[in-house]
């Protein structure tokens, strides 16, 4: 199916491309999420009269997403959890729980954002983390988990 992209899309193309996906790709992913629509001439039409409105929008949401790791970038975290002798974790420490303390710390990310590449932590330490918060702005962090017994 062809489709225009109403919005820049990882690993598939940038705002105003017209791209091949797979039919159930576009019809249960793209096009209910708004973010892109059928490549239908009258779609062109609309979509070439709105561009400049598209862009702007694509550029407020780039720069509301830059000052949010501006803010984020380099921060260290703690969170507390219960741990035994050896360190580790009665449970473990979830992108959910990390999103809840930098909630906390009036820094609103949705766990969604948050990039976990070893998966749930789930020993005491300290570990990098990273935010994705646009598909061109990734926020570093660094989450301390401090065992209490």
């Amino acid at each position: 199916m062809q489709v225009i992209l109403m919005e820049k899309v990882a690993n598939l193309g940038a705002l105003g491309d017209v791209v091949k996906v797979k039919d159930g790709f576009a019809r249960n992913f793209l096009i209910p999420h708004g973010k892109a629509k059928r490549a239908t001439e009258a779609n062109l039409k609309e979509f070439e009269g709105r561009r400049a409105e598209l862009e702007k929008k694509a550029a407020d949401i780039l720069a509301a997403a830059q000052e949010r790791a501006a803010r984020l970038e380099g921060l260290a975290l703690a969170i507390q959890r219960k741990a035994g002798v050896d360190g580790r974790l009665f449970g473990s420490v979830t992108n959910a729980d990390v999103a809840e303390a930098l909630e906390a710390q009036g820094l609103p990310v949705a766990k969604a954002e948050i990039r976990m590449p070893q998966g749930p932590l789930k020993h005491v330490g300290e570990f990098p983390l990273a935010a994705q918060l646009h598909s061109d702005v990734i926020a570093n962090f660094t989450v301390t988990v401090i065992g209490e017994q």
